[in-house]
């Protein structure tokens, strides 16, 4: 039986998708400043 693609690691997403991440680079503080003109009440995903 074949195993399933996706193996989530919480490390790794943070690495790639956490707030730290996005603040890195121009484009990441871009993808916070849209979402906090949005209003979005998460604006990056959550650390635990």
């Amino acid at each position: 039986m074949k195993k399933g693609l996706r193996n989530p690691s919480s490390t790794s997403r943070q690495r790639t998708h956490g707030f730290r991440a996005r603040m890195a680079t121009v484009h990441g503080r871009k993808v916070i400043q849209r979402r906090r003109a949005k209003g979005r009440h998460r604006l990056s995903i959550q650390g635990r």
